[in-house]
């Protein structure tokens, strides 16, 4: 498939981002990783040095992000042995991957699910962006990562995956009648509230009832660093607050404070469709509900192992104390149609750290049993 010719309408999956780094539209300093394609997204690498900025930015269309660094930097951080980055900072970083997209693809990113599970807030940008994490159709030029971690000093290097990028052609998202009809054919969420309109609304789960009463996780302020790429390396006390029912089916969210929940339905994304979860939706409350929105194609499909797949919430109130009461609606997911049927399914046999979970906190830390 050249360039100059039509790509199809859709999610790329896999192949055609192959497809893309082939023909040079998605480049890099180091050789590819084996397993940095995702089923529907691209991982994105760290690279050598991160700048300590005094804010968070966007360009805008008269400059490049190196000419806003220049203006904004504190001081540089060598990534090549490993850094903390410390909570309450900003942080730009140069990507490895940079893009010369065709004219009819445009990419956009989020945190891998890792990232926001760890409340580290992400955002890619691009020289004369608008916007983040929206590149553009035909958009040419770096990328760069902007990290602020909110409640944990985190620990990384280069090469380190914090944010994803997906790829698409044309308009992608389901209407209200295609949402409907998908969910007829496919049952894209099981449970007792199954409101499918635009998209799928999703409530939280305070009950706890196949989990000893577990509802969720509080994150605790003052602890010791992540380091990011380490898996099953920490124990949960030193880091997480676990909240259980007490008989009230509620819990309030308290402003500034960072909560791990579940959704009481679970989710299934067919192999022919991707998912995002809308972060902020101000119908259903005052709070932003999950930093990490990408669903692969495959999530919570039988075939895949995921049966039964609950979508794990990361939740921060904003101004004001926040009542949550069980079966609350609390977030929504968009389905998006892929650009062909895919070569691979998010799950058990690409090593998926969150197929078939309930409530589970990030990879990096060890098993918990309420």
């Amino acid at each position: 498939m050249s360039t100059q010719q039509a790509w199809p309408q859709g999610i790329f999956p896999a192949r055609l981002i192959e497809v893309l780094r082939q023909q040079g539209a998605i480049a890099t300093t180091r050789e590819f990783d084996v397993d940095q394609v995702q089923p529907a997204s691209l991982d994105l690498r760290l690279g050598d040095t991160a700048f300590r900025v005094r804010s968070s930015f966007l360009p805008g269309p008269s400059h490049s992000v190196a000419e806003r660094i220049d203006a904004l930097k504190l001081h540089e951080i060598d990534l090549k042995h490993g850094a903390v980055l410390e909570r309450g900072c900003v942080y730009l970083v140069p990507l490895q991957e940079s893009l010369a997209l065709p004219d009819a693809v445009s990419a956009s990113a989020n945190p891998k699910s890792s990232t926001g599970r760890l409340d580290v807030f992400t955002r890619v940008i691009g020289d004369r962006a608008r916007g983040f994490d929206q590149m553009p159709a035909g958009y040419h030029g770096p990328l760069y990562l902007e990290v602020s971690p909110r409640t944990f000093p985190i620990l990384v290097r280069t090469g380190s995956r914090l944010s994803q990028m997906r790829f698409r052609s044309g308009d992608t998202k389901l209407t209200v009648a295609e949402h409907q009809a998908l969910h007829r054919q496919q049952t894209l969420v099981f449970g007792d509230h199954r409101p499918v309109d635009d998209g799928v609304a999703l409530s939280i789960d305070l009950k706890g009832a196949d989990r000893n009463g577990l509802i969720g996780f509080r994150s605790k302020r003052h602890s010791s660093v992540v380091d990011v790429d380490k898996k099953a390396a920490l124990d949960v006390l030193d880091f997480w607050e676990p909240l259980t029912n007490r008989g009230s089916d509620e819990l309030i969210l308290d402003p500034d404070e960072f909560y791990i929940l579940v959704s009481d339905e679970a989710v299934h994304v067919p192999p022919t469709h991707a998912a995002e979860m809308v972060p902020f939706d101000p119908l259903v409350g005052e709070f932003r509900v999950h930093y990490a929105g990408f669903f692969d194609p495959g999530f919570g499909h039988s075939a895949a192992g995921g049966t039964g797949s609950r979508a794990v919430l990361e939740v921060r109130s904003r101004e004001v104390p926040f009542l949550l009461g069980h079966g609350q609606t609390i977030g929504r997911l968009i389905y998006e149609k892929l650009a062909e049927p895919p070569d691979r399914l998010y799950g058990s046999a690409l090593g998926s750290n969150y197929q078939a979970q309930t409530l589970k906190l990030s990879k990096h830390f060890k098993p918990y049993l309420p």
